[in-house]
């Protein structure tokens, strides 16, 4: 009872730690139209943002949108503020990644003028009494850009410039399965920290920041890096922005000064932002089990360059896993075994000491210590499986790979497996019926009937119950989990119950 107590206890905590998880449908597209540069429309903006260090937010200006094409993304600009307000991937059904006003620098009512538009850069000018600030963004087809910005003192005298610049905007209304799963980055040379997005956060010597939502990311890294201070400011009770600052300076009549930025605006793939930049790999962070999560990408990725099939890929992975365990699971299974040959001598001890719990709890030790039997033995590879987990299902939930990925009869691994849909929602399950968690309840209930040992009146109530209660709990967990994860913990306790079997009917 001891080891199923503290599988119970294990269960509870993966519920607790994953239910509070609502599972990401489709990114709602931002009901907004865009045009293409030959046609630019004006719309109406919110309220754009306060200058760092501002007390009081800017005045709204009325930008146009204007699409910016390059092959595998489409940039939407704001032209007036010479900002980018998302990008659409096309190569991922359109998916939008909104920045709201990236890559806005200084004054938000300087109204900028697109020229020098060309197929891989655009200009935006901004012509003032005193001075004059050019943009040019130059996009290349891998998701990374190049912007530098230009200013130049048209005036008689020395004009102060206090430079920032806008990395995006995080915006934490709306659907809550989408704002949990944005993640900001501060890195210098010092330390890389991954602080509360709702938290006013500066680190000095910044070398890049990130941002990011569950597939892509934003990334901003300054030519100049010991100028700069990356920060995170709240600027109303929904948003916050994350950008840089530096230090006012001094421009003198005639002189101007160019600042220059290296910019990803990409998908979370591991070895496109690797080939770019190793550095900023860091962006995408994993959690506590961020070492073992890498791990596991890598791997991933080695196998599917292989089989070229994300779904046979998780099946190899949960092979793979097993065999790195099954010395610990040969173990654990043979534990079990003795632990119901024992399960008699037990009840006996059980019997002879009911009034004397501390003998019995001596006793019963003893027995374990003659047969060599470890009661805890059994939950190390449970155990063990965990830290695999928790890093395979950040993986899988933030793998742009996996989404629209199809297996057998599963359509997106990134979602559940939907076999079908119900007219009518049914309680906690919804309208969905997803096959894979009705079959791995299934194979842990057969696990758990095979595993049961001889027990006393009392004793055999509670494995009765036990045999209930745990698959459906974990049927529960992962009822509405990516697919591609079921289907990884599916394959795992298949092979678990195969050798089960075959060693419940060894003598």
């Amino acid at each position: 009872m001891m080891e199923k107590r503290l599988v119970l206890a294990i269960a509870l905590s993966l519920l607790i730690l994953l239910s509070w998880s609502t599972w990401i449908s489709k990114t709602q597209h931002i009901d907004k139209q865009v045009v293409t540069h030959q046609a630019p429309v004006p719309i109406t903006t919110p309220t754009v943002p306060r200058e760092f260090g501002q007390s009081t937010p800017a005045e709204p200006i009325a930008p146009s949108l204007w699409k910016f094409s390059q092959g595998k993304y489409d940039l939407i600009f704001s032209e007036s503020q010479a900002a980018i307000k998302e990008v659409v991937f096309k190569s991922y059904q359109d998916y939008r990644f909104p920045l709201k006003y990236g890559f806005l620098a200084g004054d938000a009512n300087r109204i900028f003028q697109k020229e020098n538009t060309t197929s891989e850069s655009v200009d935006f000018v901004y012509r003032g009494q005193d001075q004059q600030v050019t943009k040019r963004f130059l996009c290349r087809s891998d998701y990374s850009l190049e912007l530098e910005i230009i200013v130049e003192n048209l005036s008689s005298q020395p004009l102060s410039i206090s430079p920032y610049l806008i990395l995006g905007v995080l915006n934490f209304t709306g659907d809550p399965s989408l704002t949990r799963l944005q993640d900001v980055t501060l890195a210098s040379n010092e330390r890389i920290i991954h602080p509360s997005p709702r938290k006013d956060t500066n680190i000095a010597g910044v070398k890049f920041l990130g941002l990011r939502d569950r597939y892509f990311c934003a990334i901003l890294e300054p030519g100049t890096k010991d100028s700069y201070t990356g920060f995170i400011k709240k600027i109303n009770p929904q948003e916050s922005e994350i950008g840089l600052s530096r230090t006012e300076f001094q421009l003198l009549p005639g002189q101007q000064t160019k600042q220059s930025f290296r910019i990803y605006l990409g998908p979370q793939e591991l070895q496109q932002i690797n080939r770019i930049n190793p550095e900023w790999t860091a962006v995408m962070y994993y959690g506590t089990f961020d070492i073992i999560a890498h791990l596991l990408l890598q791997l991933l990725d080695l196998l599917y360059s292989w089989v070229h099939n994300w779904g046979v890929v998780i099946v190899i992975l949960s092979l793979f896993i097993y065999l790195i365990l099954f010395p610990l699971t040969l173990k654990q299974m043979h534990s079990m075994k003795k632990m119901q040959a024992l399960q008699p001598r037990i009840e006996e001890l059980r019997k002879a000491y009911k009034d004397q719990p501390q003998k019995l709890n001596s006793e019963i030790m003893g027995l374990y210590r003659e047969y060599k039997v470890n009661p805890f033995s059994g939950c190390l590879p449970l155990i063990l499986q965990i830290p695999i987990f928790f890093a395979l299902y950040q993986v899988l939930l933030r793998s742009v790979a996996l989404k629209g990925a199809r297996f057998l009869w599963i359509k997106d691994l990134s979602a559940p497996d939907r076999l079908f849909t119900l007219p009518k929602a049914l309680p906690i399950i919804g309208n969905e019926i997803n096959i894979l968690p009705i079959l791995m309840t299934f194979g842990m209930f057969v696990q758990q009937k095979t595993s049961m040992t001889t027990a006393s009146s009392g004793s055999a109530e509670q494995q009765k119950l036990m045999l209930i209660i745990f698959p459906l709990m974990f049927g529960f967990i992962f009822y509405h989990m990516p697919s591609g994860l079921v289907l990884y913990w599916f394959i795992n306790s298949a092979l678990m119950l195969v050798y089960q079997l075959r060693i419940s009917r060894q003598p």
